[in-house]
């Protein structure tokens, strides 16, 4: 029987490995970063800049002369590195999925249509180990976003550090999700073996069922208890965002349309492809866009192969506000974001701008702005250290990453397998 124990503790090995590095501690003395080119995440850059924090928040930001009291702060002289808001992946499913082939790990998806009542916050997983590989690319914040039916639940914003959903949670319900069902259907020819765009003979019947939805909702007085009706009273006195997911011109314009009869008062447009030739409406409708299609192929067939790659910058020069997303891929993907916003900035987009996209225009489209976003005195000091443009994947190396001001640990699977196979082939070569 020892022997079998010991076996068995041998063979977890391995395991322990693998497990997320322990969530930071608290801040326990004044920070100051000196010698630091500042990217502020309004658009503004701090050269040879200072910024101190304390008890995870942001005390001090300014240049060199600006005589800023560096008195107790312990001093990390960056030496012309690079200092960034920490940036934030809206409508993700990180934390609420691991491995999209194990059923057991994916809480993204509910059965049924109508799931209003879901909620992101208390299935989100903070020991999941696609965290560490978005810390690592400066990714700091997230909205864990449910899928999946026609209204697919609430999401809520997280600091990628904390013990627990509870620890993690930055803003909680922040927003429901209507995923506008689609005039057409792609579905695949058997005869021929492609794939042929074809009417979506349910339409008629999902918006019907989503007009009747809320026209019960506008009518709820709280009695019976319905939970999907109780989780829909915020849209209409406007404390939650509807979160309307859609691409193609025709569903983005039914489905704003629909939403502002019902009485919504705050709605995101999430995915976007088709929000430039509707851009006059957006306007109109003082709708911001969470654009999600940057590194996919264009919609259409007709369209120039670049297409997604300068729609930020157009929407953006149409007046309309855009932040950008990583929703439209996978969950092993979305630690991309800050290359998004560089692809982005490569194709007309100045390049503080495309970084706005990503911190503080993301932050104002989750409602949570006056928390992270930008570097500013009383906002939490949630921030990392780059060695190149973080925007760069050819540059980016994060240093060093705080969120509230506590030091996060970068070190992940990732970064242990590359060690690994590094150390075993410079042994190598040594021989």
């Amino acid at each position: 029987m020892t022997h079998f124990l010991l076996l068995l503790t041998l063979s977890l090995l391995p395991v322990v490995h693998a497990i997320v590095p322990v969530p930071a501690q608290d801040q326990s003395e004044p920070i100051a970063i000196t010698g630091a080119v500042i990217h502020v995440g309004d658009g503004s850059v701090i050269s040879d800049g200072i910024i101190t924090f304390e008890a995870g928040l942001i005390t001090a930001i300014g240049t060199a002369g600006d005589g800023i009291d560096l008195t107790n702060h312990l001093l990390i002289d960056v030496q012309g590195r690079h200092v960034y808001p920490g940036f934030i992946l809206p409508n993700s499913t990180l934390g609420l999925i691991e491995v999209s082939s194990v059923r057991a790990t994916n809480d993204v998806f509910e059965e049924g249509d109508i799931n209003a009542s879901v909620r992101s916050a208390i299935a989100y997983n903070t020991d999941s180990e696609i965290i560490p590989a978005n810390r690592f690319n400066g990714i700091l914040t997230v909205q864990a976003t449910p899928q999946g039916g026609l209204i697919s639940g609430s999401s809520s914003v997280f600091k990628l550090d904390g013990w627990n959903w509870e620890d993690a949670m930055l803003v909680e319900d922040v927003g429901l999700h209507l995923h506008w069902p689609s005039y057409t259907q792609r579905r695949r020819n058997p005869e021929i073996g492609l794939f042929e765009t074809a009417d979506n003979e349910n339409y008629e019947g999902q918006t019907q069922l989503l007009h009747s939805l809320f026209q019960d909702a506008q009518a709820y007085t709280g009695q019976p208890l319905n939970l999907n009706l109780l989780a829909m009273r915020p849209l209409f006195n406007g404390v939650a965002k509807l979160f309307i997911h859609a691409d193609e011109a025709k569903e983005i314009i039914s489905s704003i349309r629909f939403a502002r009869r019902y009485g919504v008062q705050n709605i995101v447009l999430v995915g976007g492809a088709d929000a430039l030739t509707v851009k006059d409406f957006l306007l109109a409708q003082d709708v911001p866009v969470i654009y999600e299609r940057i590194h996919e192929l264009p919609l259409r067939d007709w369209q120039d192969v670049d297409t997604p790659f300068k729609t930020p910058f157009m929407l953006h020069d149409a007046g309309i506000k855009v932040g950008i997303g990583g929703g439209a891929t996978s969950v092993d993907r979305q630690r991309n974001l800050p290359f998004f916003a560089g692809t982005a900035a490569a194709y007309g987009l100045d390049r503080e701008t495309a970084l706005s996209m990503v911190t503080s225009i993301n932050a104002e489209i989750l409602g949570v702005a006056d928390r992270v976003g930008t570097l500013e005195v009383g906002k939490d000091a949630t921030l990392f250290i780059s060695e190149g443009d973080a925007l760069d994947m050819r540059t980016s190396q994060v240093l060093g990453a705080y969120i509230q001001g506590r030091d996060i640990d970068l070190f992940g699977t990732q970064q242990e397998l590359y060690e690994r196979f590094r150390d075993k082939y410079a042994n190598q070569l040594e021989r």
